[in-house]
């Protein structure tokens, strides 16, 4: 599986590769994920873009984020509550807190043997995965 990328000049080069413009709005959106590093609202990026000083426009942030999704350069969560958005778009789970609501991405690699045996049971070849797993902090 492919990892994450650590800087976001790597985002760009991968907008570049993909063949995507690199706009001002659009390098706004992921600069303020990676710097943020957690799963947001179109409305939270909206609101802390333009509380910063970097105006931006309700249409520019759900295109951008749309297009950036759409391309596999940053991820979507859906939710009750609506749809989030993170900075890693590399295969990946989540742990979602049942009392809070935040989302952590997690690093988990399913065994092997456990992969053939849902292949078997499947008869599908699993190619990727990701898990969302959900539950509250353990009493200290």
């Amino acid at each position: 599986m492919a990892t994450a990328p650590s800087h976001v000049e790597e985002v760009y080069q991968r907008c570049r590769e993909l063949g995507m413009r690199l706009s001002r709005q659009r390098r706004m959106v992921l600069d303020l994920l990676w710097d943020e590093k957690s799963h947001l609202s179109a409305r939270d990026i909206f609101d802390k873009l333009n509380n910063q000083g970097r105006h931006i426009g309700h249409t520019s942030v759900y295109q951008n984020l749309e297009a950036l999704q759409s391309a596999g350069v940053i991820e979507c969560i859906e939710r009750a509550s609506g749809r989030l958005y993170g900075y890693r778009a590399d295969p990946h789970s989540h742990l979602t807190c049942t009392q809070s609501g935040a989302i952590h991405d997690l690093d988990v690699l399913l065994p092997d043997h456990l992969l053939r045996q849902i292949e078997e049971q499947t008869g599908f070849a699993i190619e990727s995965y990701t898990l969302h797993l959900s539950g509250r902090p353990r009493p200290s």
